[in-house]
């Protein structure tokens, strides 16, 4: 059986990315169609060795299609998202638009698919990109012995902000090394040879909004009850966001037990070797799928502790590999119908 896929917002990151997953994972589409906003009309986009050219969205019939891959932000998300539903399409939307909405699954496939057959709009939501890595490794400690309390510091890369993010780090670079004067426009101070903790906009909390879905996305998806803070920090990598986790649980557990659960978890590779480069960073981790763990060790602050260091590609899975495997699921439990 075989499914006709749209993907909007094709011209930008996440969409360009969803459209190499499709391809990489023999997604079985017997059409796929690129669309984003009308000035991007006639703009070609690859698809494996293929080429799409991009349809505006605003003219496109959605009558025939069976999914949406949807990456064009919130406000388009909210607008789209159920026009396109109530033609029959199931949309899959990357925006943060519908993740609270309690009648719209939040799902990551290797921690809570089972979300997928509650779905009544005909929306799912694809978590934030850094919550989406957090989850994947904490789902399986979880089972173990049952997550108290996590505090997260992420390192973000500049992808996560955009294609427009990516080159202001890139013109910056270059004019530090040739001492040009460094213009910010994208971000609030220069990012090239900086970290900048501030991603999305403050809340009166004092919390970014950044930090607020990671906190509310991990309990919707894994557990109510777990009770999670987070600083935020855009640093200066162009691909692969990173997480220092400190978890408190229940029940004891060791490094080791933690390991091993790890080990055998979908989704996750362990990389934990306590020697020079034993470790993961957000090099290694650029186009790959996996999110990747690293650094286990026993927190002796508290009495059911661990710290762990989390890595993974924001664009593949935390946004695009993370779509598609939605939509396997969605076939995988029959939910997904063909035209």
């Amino acid at each position: 059986m075989a499914y006709k896929v749209a993907v909007v917002g094709a011209t930008g990151n996440v969409g360009r990315e969803m459209l190499q997953v499709l391809v990489e994972r023999q997604f079985p589409a017997s059409e796929v169609v690129a669309l984003a906003s009308t000035r991007s009309v006639g703009t070609e986009v690859s698809f494996g060795d293929a080429t799409l050219k991009v349809k505006a969205l605003d003219y496109y019939d959605f009558k025939g299609t069976d999914l949406c891959l949807m990456s064009a932000g919130g406000s388009i998300a909210k607008e789209w998202a159920p026009k396109i539903a109530a033609t029959g399409c199931i949309v899959i939307d990357n925006s943060s638009a519908w993740r609270m909405d309690r009648a719209v699954p939040l799902v990551v496939p290797e921690v809570n698919a089972s979300a997928l057959d509650g779905i009544k709009k005909g929306i799912i939501a694809n978590p934030n990109c850094s919550t989406a890595q957090l989850v994947v490794a904490l789902k399986p400690l979880h089972d173990l012995a049952t997550i108290k309390r996590v505090v997260v510091s992420t390192y973000q890369s500049v992808s996560g902000a955009g294609k427009e993010a990516m080159d202001e780090l890139f013109r910056q670079t270059r004019a530090v090394f040739v001492a040009d004067p460094v213009e910010v426009g994208t971000f609030t101070k220069q990012i090239a040879f900086n970290v900048i903790p501030h991603i999305d906009v403050f809340l009166d909390s004092g919390l970014t909004k950044e930090e607020w879905k990671m906190a509310v996305e991990t309990q919707k998806i894994l557990d109510p009850d777990i009770q999670v803070t987070a600083t935020c920090v855009r640093v200066p990598v162009f691909i692969g966001h990173s997480e220092a986790v400190n978890i408190e649980f229940e029940k004891p557990i060791t490094a080791e037990q933690a390991r091993n659960a790890l080990r055998a978890a979908p989704g996750v590779l362990v990389v934990d070797k306590r020697e020079d480069g034993g470790y993961a960073t957000p090099l290694e981790c650029a186009g790959e799928d996996a999110t990747y763990v690293s650094r286990i060790r026993k927190d002796p602050t508290v009495e059911n502790g661990l710290s762990l260091w989390v890595v993974a590609d924001n664009l593949r899975k935390g946004a695009a590999t993370n779509a598609v495997q939605i939509a396997e699921a969605l076939i995988n439990r029959k939910l997904l119908r063909s035209s």
